[in-house]
């Protein structure tokens, strides 16, 4: 194993996303995830994504690399001395279950700390494990909206949007790994764990800059603008002759000037209507309509090269096929292809961020269900063959 948290184990007992998403960080940079699923049906992502080649999830590949798949009953008493035994010589156990779950199981922070002091419980939800809201079901979709990201996004005159991905899970599951880390770092300092505690309500909140303030201090309240920043342009999609959109951000007054020189308009950065960051906001919708005139008559790749011989920022709108075809994608090696037994060679993306000395790496994809019994019952835990089917015929594995 390698990687900076290759002397770490996970216990990922977490399904779906808010949880596994951040066991796969972990994993990313060397933990040993060492996942638990139901006996028989694993983690329902196992099953999720749209397409599904082969009958199988090409979500579960990239969420459950470099994870150790093995199943255990965790609603049965053996089940759960299992968990208890694995904890003993773990670092972290993580989960995302609605609060309660774990202390129904016998498997909550007094009885957990007890067998090992030094464990650091991850627990990921929809609310916390505290106040009124807690007991609820909370998916990431609802967290969202909480949170207030749903609110400030999609066009002003239609309901409020959402993301084309799950972000509120994965804003909570990156949160947890921050702070599984930040305990981590205490356990050096003090020997003991701790309770590591992410709301996916809560991690949105963290992500919605100077709304609150906005509000409290000066009773503005963000509204949904679709794709712009009030009061910061130029910074847009633009159209261009051969029918893509380009992203153009020059809102800085520097950055304008050569946007302007590059437009053939120098003019326009001395114009009082233009001249400063705060002009332009005030005009915004008219500077961006100047600008897509002009972007309209300009094939992109033209337009692109221009732009970035200008120093001004600038960018097409990526698909999936385009960060395939990037040569600086490509030449950062920032997506991977990992060897699958159904699927050939996979592309994912690659482990971020990048460390100079102890780099993470994609080492496998997900594994199939059960994959790692017998490595972890047998080898780690000591179970006899015989043990082990004697488990597996009453359903505990």
């Amino acid at each position: 194993m390698t990687g900076a948290l290759s002397d770490i184990r996970v216990i990922e007992t977490g399904t779906l996303l808010a949880g596994p998403f951040c066991g796969q960080l972990l994993g990313d940079f060397g933990a040993e995830v060492i996942k638990l699923e139901d006996p028989g049906k694993g983690d329902p992502m196992r099953q999720w994504g749209r397409e599904k080649p082969h009958g199988q999830s090409l979500w579960w590949p990239v969420v459950a690399r470099n994870k150790k798949s093995v199943t255990c009953n965790l609603r049965v008493q053996e089940g759960q001395d299992l968990v208890r035994r694995l904890v003993a010589d773990a670092d972290v156990l993580l989960e995302n279950f609605r609060p309660g779950t774990l202390e129904r199981w016998g498997l909550g922070w007094d009885e957990l700390s007890a067998i090992n002091p030094r464990l650091i419980l991850v627990r990921v939800t929809g609310y916390g494990q505290t106040g009124p809201y807690s007991p609820r079901a909370g998916f990431g979709s609802i967290g969202e909206a909480m949170g207030g990201i749903r609110y400030v996004t999609g066009e002003a005159d239609r309901p409020p949007s959402r993301s084309g991905i799950s972000l509120g899970d994965s804003l909570a599951a990156t949160y947890a790994a921050y702070g599984t880390l930040a305990a981590l770092h205490a356990r050096e300092r003090t020997g003991r764990g701790q309770v590591v505690d992410s709301a996916i309500y809560e991690a949105v909140l963290a992500m919605m800059e100077s709304l609150l303030p906005e509000w409290a201090v000066a009773g503005y309240q963000r509204e949904r603008t679709g794709a712009v920043l009030p009061n910061v342009a130029p910074s847009n999609a633009y159209p261009t002759a051969d029918g893509t959109e380009v992203l153009i951000a020059a809102n800085q007054d520097t950055v304008f000037r050569r946007l302007c020189e590059v437009m053939g308009t120098p003019e326009l950065a001395a114009d009082p209507r233009y001249a400063t960051h705060g002009s332009r906001g005030a005009q915004q919708a008219e500077l961006d309509d100047l600008i897509a005139a002009w972007t309209r008559t300009q094939p992109s790749d033209k337009l692109l090269a221009a732009l970035h011989e200008a120093g001004v920022p600038a960018g097409g709108v990526y698909t999936a096929k385009d960060m395939l075809a990037d040569p600086h994608i490509a030449a950062r090696e920032a997506i991977v292809r990992v060897p699958h037994p159904d699927f050939g060679e996979l592309p994912m993306q690659n482990v971020a961020p990048r460390l100079s000395a102890d780099p993470g790496s994609v080492r496998w994809a997900g594994p199939t269900l059960g994959q790692h019994n017998d490595e972890v019952y047998g080898s780690l835990l000591g179970l006899s063959e015989a043990e082990r089917a004697a488990l597996r015929e009453r359903g505990v594995i």
